[in-house]
């Protein structure tokens, strides 16, 4: 009998624990309660949140963001930065509450209850957290939330470990809950803490913008959002459509259907009046703008974010897309707001559109914009190594403001076509600027009398693909219509216009392939658009001076004007290398009728490789002595930072690196691996017949040998030696294609013989110093071609987005 005591004993007091808890209101008896969609209650005396849950098994939306950020471009946390967005469920089993997160990546859309099981069944499912029940009354359970909220949900000890700025960890003796921004509402509960992390320091970001780095503090959200009816009708993503993808397997989905779904992104927006062509919303879609942002930029935010109104307009709808400034008291992370946020950074870098949305539907119920506030001050920056902009003395030219103000309409309303649920457009400057999601360049041109004309920088207004995407996404169609065909209509209305569609996958890396689709480009053609920025910036450089920067600032300064001025083809150089190997190509679907894909006609490659050589001669990479003459090195209190060129010489301004700087970006880009793969491949099919490697290396060593000043030869004898490099790169890759590095290998060749032979005439002293680097540099290669490391060039200045560097 004595055997069976003793579980016999510890049932009883498992029973009697269980019958021994509190009810919640004996538990919470003085506490301090919030009511809403949770209930929560806050005792001041321990600094804990209590949270009551009553939805147990319900699926509500959870999501995990930043509000008081670290401030540095680099690391990347920002100021009301959204985090994860995650369906989850308060699961109980006996004492223990589980928040548990379903598996949405793969499902079963069907009403068989069996078979949606078998699939949930299937694939693994997460927990998030673990709770203790500490009350209970009328079904509902009462559990210690704090845990919860103190602790790294947004990843930020992760996020520094992996830019190498040290090792931290969660200090919960100096984190707290953020009263102030903890609420609850019908549909969404708010809660908010401050933490604070401890650690060793190590890289400059951290340092650079934490006032004690080894002890730094953020502000972490957490919402509770209840997930939207099944009122709401998913649309379906077609690859033609401009908009992000919701993707998911479907095991329910009949054998002859694909297995993997994709929905689009899109907010809810209904016609009051269905059987209008055009009527008011239900409800319209309102867009807040951060009340911090200050005048006259408020008003260009607002003006470029309403742009979108006249989309909507387009697809049926009036005054169904609003922009006003937030108001007072409202919280920013409130998931019943969009915001268009404005955040500081130490440095310079990208804005980004993003969403609270519907995992389950694409549904977006929150735009989050955060629009970096640096942007505006490398535009006014750009403009001003153009023009004399401060010939007036201290109050620079007024077009300045204009052209950086017009850049942030654009601005604006490209981060909120995010939020809409609409990717990037690279292909549309080519097409009259036809979309704000693509990346404008500002379009400078010169007058007739050599003036810099600003009046068309940037564009104004939403593009006609805009309007084309917003009606595939938002049309309202009656129940009679087939909504399929309908959708293809509409996008056969823009292949029929000309619009053109290309977006991140065809643009961003150096190694894309077409032809139209760039970043920060202008232009029908990409060789006229490089020669016509050419002929801009030599007539700048013509011009710089003391005038380009305001009375009483240190002539130094100058320094950091002349940068983007001498980069200023950059991006047109990239957008013009995309022809050599390009092809034109569609995101065609069967029957739609639209062409495939194509080579670049040869004539279109040949003028993009001669546009591109004369960005690589001498005499366009020279700075002249005038404005050599005008830069010192840096006075104390200033610094030349990532935004200058990198010199060999010091604190002393060095021209040979600016221009090899410059060379190398070129030469990178016209002898990416891929690129040169892709010409291979073409002459083989016959679509080349004049241009090849051997082509390539004889025209650029022979424009860079077309110099007649000393200051030419040096710039020279820098591009060629880029250039020995570049091909003992390819020669000794073994990730080349063979015939790419069998071609690179017979070029290393024939030059180390010609080296050597040039060699023994015994040629001028700074000529033999030069073949004798590129021999050595080829004798290196000799001894081990795959671990031959190509040597760095200076690096380029930070460029694109006009934040990061390339």
């Amino acid at each position: 009998m004595r055997k069976y005591l003793l579980p016999v004993v510890l049932m009883g007091w498992t029973m009697l624990l269980h019958a021994q808890l509190p009810t919640i209101t004996e538990k919470t008896k003085g506490l301090q309660p919030g009511s809403g969609f949770f209930t929560y209650y806050y005792d001041k005396e321990t600094g804990k949140i209590w949270l009551e849950v009553e939805q147990l098994g319900e699926e509500v939306l959870y999501i995990n963001s930043l509000t008081a950020g670290l401030g540095s471009n680099d690391i990347g946390l920002d100021r009301n930065q959204l985090g994860d967005t995650r369906v989850v469920r308060f699961i109980r089993e006996g004492r223990k509450v589980l928040l548990q997160e379903p598996n949405l990546k793969f499902r079963a859309r069907t009403q068989n209850l069996p078979e949606r099981q078998s699939v949930e069944e299937a694939f693994a499912q997460s927990v998030l957290w673990g709770f203790k029940v500490e009350a209970e009354e009328n079904g509902k359970v009462l559990i210690d939330w704090t845990p919860f909220l103190i602790r790294d949900a947004h990843g930020v000890a992760e996020r520094l470990k992996e830019h190498k700025q040290g090792d931290f960890k969660l200090d919960e003796e100096r984190s707290i809950l953020w009263l102030d921004r903890t609420r609850s509402f019908p549909e969404n509960t708010e809660f908010e803490a401050l933490l604070t992390f401890t650690g060793t320091p190590h890289g400059q970001e951290l340092k650079s913008v934490a006032p004690t780095p080894a002890s730094f503090s953020v502000r972490m959200h957490h919402s509770l959002v209840q997930l939207p009816d099944d009122e709401f009708e998913p649309r379906s993503y077609d690859p033609r459509s401009g908009y992000f993808p919701l993707t998911f397997q479907d095991y329910a989905a009949p054998i002859d259907a694909p297995l993997t779904q994709r929905l689009i992104y899109r907010h809810r927006l209904e016609k009051a009046n269905p059987e209008a062509k055009r009527s008011r919303p239900v409800e319209p879609v309102i867009y807040y703008l951060d009340p911090g942002v200050p005048e006259p930029i408020r008003s260009a935010l607002l003006e470029g974010a309403g742009w979108w109104n006249e989309a909507f307009e387009a697809a049926g709808f009036i005054d169904a897309f609003q922009v006003k400034v937030l108001p007072e008291g409202a919280d920013p992370m409130d998931v019943r707001y969009n915001i268009i946020n404005w955040v500081h950074r130490s440095t310079r870098g990208w804005s980004y559109g993003t969403t609270v949305a519907d995992p389950r539907t694409g549904e977006i119920l929150k735009g989050h914009v955060l629009l970096g506030s640096l942007r505006v001050r490398q535009d006014f920056l750009i403009a001003q190594g153009l023009v004399e902009a401060y010939e007036a003395g201290e109050v620079a030219d007024p077009r300045l403001k204009e052209m950086a103000l017009a850049r942030l309409r654009q601005l604006s309303a490209h981060e909120v076509g995010h939020t809409l649920g609409l990717a990037h457009n690279f292909a549309a400057s080519m097409k009259n600027r036809a979309s704000v999601m693509d990346y404008p360049h500002p379009l400078l041109q010169l007058g007739q009398d050599g003036a810099v004309d600003f009046s068309k920088a940037y564009d104004t207004g939403i593009g006609d693909w805009d309007k084309l995407a917003i009606r595939y996404g938002y049309t309202e169609f009656s129940k009679e219509t087939n909504v399929k065909e309908a959708l293809n209509t509409i996008l056969m209305e823009g292949v029929e216009a000309g619009l053109h569609y290309i977006s991140d996958d065809g643009a961003r890396s150096d190694g894309t392939a077409h032809p139209l689709a760039h970043l920060w480009d202008n232009g029908t053609s990409a060789p006229q658009e490089l020669n016509r920025i050419m002929d801009l910036r030599r007539e700048a450089l013509s011009r710089f001076g003391e005038a380009n920067i305001p009375e009483g600032q240190p002539m130094s300064t100058l320094e950091r004007v002349l940068t983007p001025l001498y980069l200023s083809h950059r991006y047109q150089v990239a957008a013009c290398s995309k022809l050599l190997g390009g092809y034109y190509y569609t995101y065609a679907l069967r029957g739609d009728g639209q062409p495939v894909i194509r080579p670049v006609p040869e004539p279109e490659q040949s003028a993009a490789m001669t546009a591109l050589l004369r960005t690589v001669k001498p005499s366009e990479l020279i700075i002249p002595a005038e404005i050599l003459g005008l830069i010192p090195p840096q006075p104390m209190g200033y610094s030349r930072g990532r935004e200058y060129f990198e010199p060999y010489t010091g604190t002393v301004f060095d021209p040979m690196a600016a221009a090899a700087s410059a060379i190398d970006y070129t030469l990178g880009l016209m002898l990416h691996p891929q690129r040169l793969a892709r010409m291979v491949n073409q002459e083989a099919q016959g679509d080349l017949q004049s241009i090849h490697l051997d082509r390539f290396v004889e025209a650029l060593w022979k424009t860079m040998d077309d110099a007649y000043t000393s200051s030419e030869r040096a710039i020279s004898r820098v591009g060629q030696k880029r250039l020995m490099l570049h091909l003992l790169r390819l020669a000794g890759d073994d990730q080349v294609a063979p015939q790419v590095a069998g071609a690179a290998r017979y070029q290393v060749d024939a030059f180390e013989r010609g080296f050597e032979k040039q060699l023994s005439d015994r040629p001028e002293r700074e000529e033999r110093a030069h073949l004798s680097y590129m021999l050595g540099e080829i004798q290196k290669f000799r001894e081990a071609p795959s671990a031959y490391q190509l040597p760095k060039a200076p690096r380029l200045p930070d460029g694109s987005p006009i934040g990061c560097g390339q």
